[in-house]
């Protein structure tokens, strides 16, 4: 009976690798969040936050610009583990570098 209900389980909660156009999409709609956030702080006024009211659309793109860039690095992270051209903390690192690398390009752009 045991058995039965274990090997249940083992096939209801098999992991399921999501569609690779979904991935695809996510990474450009996480990209695209974060160009939006880049180009809101590099309109940015230094003189105009003297006034608390103004700090809003910074504190907010620096927000949705951080959280869209980490969400970056973990799905481009997990592309590189499934292509095997690296694993675990490596691939981490690599997906760090590169979203890194692509934010400093269009801050310079």
């Amino acid at each position: 009976m045991s058995d039965r209900v274990e090997q249940l389980l083992r096939s209801a909660l098999v992991p399921v690798e999501p569609p690779e156009a979904l991935s695809d999409r996510l990474e450009r709609h996480l990209s695209d969040l974060t160009d939006v956030a880049v180009a809101e702080l590099a309109d940015w006024d230094a003189a105009a936050m003297r006034d608390p009211r103004n700090w809003g659309r910074p504190v907010a793109a620096i927000v949705v610009g951080g959280v869209a860039a980490g969400g970056l690095v973990l799905v481009r992270a997990r592309q590189q583990q499934k292509k095997r051209e690296a694993s675990g903390l490596k691939a981490l690192e690599k997906s760090i570098r590169g979203v890194a690398d692509d934010i400093e390009k269009r801050l310079r752009g």
